[in-house]
């Protein structure tokens, strides 16, 4: 694809509710430090007194890449054991667990999803503490769930599901740094981080047609493989959830440290890999793993820091110098939104609706 696409106006054309919402994502960021972040530090508080002694994450699909997030989050900031659920138990198996003095936070964007209602109202019966993070305050999880957080999104047309994460994942960073304790020397107010987020994203968006001229590079691929780590690994399993949905391209997700455990065999000189590479820990894990990478040919794309973009075969480098690596995975999916549209588009496909519509609204 080599020209732009209109954003407005009556036309109508393939991709052009992804290309809208995607759009949206600086906004929907500044609506919820602006607007949302009072009722996040709320329900924090309240459930902050309870001291939970351990936490449940629960979602699936974009929701649950969100909840992995959460979950690295919780872990690492507030040092609270943390899981993900897994809803069959439940639903499917009938188990009871105890659940008392759990903290079980269920991610979904409507809220709709059977399985993930009839969980959380088990594990609010079972003792949990439970609260609902979605973008429609009217939903069934919002209903059954003792706390709601509504990450404010604003409706979400397209079938991919964009602005809605971002804002899942922003919510979720708000409501974990709320909840006090955990990670020493960790409790200054993030005000200063946080602050230009909005700013960030809009200078990422407003670099579409470098993403434009990226994604043709890989017009014709027939696979693609992405790997990260740390609070980056949930970024990667996103990217391929998208590649799979809009570009209808198989697409792997592996932990870095995965990648060397069996999956490197399967990268060659032909194998696309796209690398998160986050400037932090993280990105310094994950060295090995690139350097792993280039030895056998792979054409690798970079999505990190200068450096690193530099050494990949083409990349695309994020404005992060002064974001904690925490916040980061915020800004590291925009691009691949932008990428993802860009590649189905040029493939001949309308991103707004993929044709196996598997995936319905409801559970997501």
């Amino acid at each position: 694809m080599s020209a732009a696409y209109p954003e407005d106006g009556p036309v109508e054309w393939p991709g052009r509710l992804m290309s809208a919402e995607v759009t949206e994502q600086p906004a929907v960021l500044r609506r919820i430090l602006q607007d949302g972040e009072p009722r996040i530090r709320e329900v924090a508080a309240v459930i902050a007194a309870r001291k939970p002694r351990f936490a449940l994450l629960a979602a699936r699909g974009t929701s649950g890449h969100a909840a992995l997030y959460g979950k690295y989050l919780l872990e690492i900031r507030r040092g609270l054991p943390c899981g993900l659920a897994s809803m069959s138990t439940v639903t499917t198996y009938g188990a009871r667990p105890d659940l008392t003095g759990v903290l079980f936070v269920a991610v979904s964007q409507w809220g709709g999803s059977p399985d993930l209602v009839a969980s959380t109202w088990a594990a609010r019966e079972a003792g949990a503490i439970t609260v609902a993070l979605t973008n429609n305050p009217d939903s069934s999880l919002a209903a059954v769930s003792e706390f709601h957080i509504d990450v404010l999104a604003g409706p979400e047309r397209a079938l991919p599901a964009t602005k809605s994460y971002t804002a899942s994942l922003l919510s979720l960073y708000l409501f974990v740094a709320a909840l006090g304790g955990g990670e020493r020397g960790d409790a200054h107010d993030d005000r200063p981080s946080l602050a230009p987020l909005p700013e960030l994203a809009e200078e990422i968006v407003a670099r579409r047609d470098e993403i434009r001229a990226l994604a043709s590079r890989y017009r014709f691929a027939e696979r693609m493989i992405v790997t990260s780590r740390g609070y980056s690994y949930p970024t990667a399993q996103e990217a391929a959830l998208k590649l799979m949905e809009t570009c209808y391209l198989p697409a792997l997700a592996f932990s870095g440290a995965d990648m060397l455990h069996g999956p490197l065999a399967m990268v060659g000189d032909t194998s696309a890999v796209i690398a998160v590479v986050p400037d932090g820990k993280g990105g310094e894990a994950l060295r090995p793993v690139l350097d792993r990478l280039r030895s056998r040919g792979a054409d690798l794309f970079v999505i990190g820091t200068e450096r690193e973009v530099r050494r990949a075969s083409a990349g695309f480098v994020l404005p992060t110098e002064g974001v904690p690596e925490r916040l980061q995975p915020i800004l590291e999916i925009l691009p691949l939104h932008l990428l993802t549209y860009e590649l189905s588009r040029a493939r001949g496909h309308d991103p707004d609706v993929p044709r196996a519509m598997a995936k319905t609204p409801e559970s997501r």
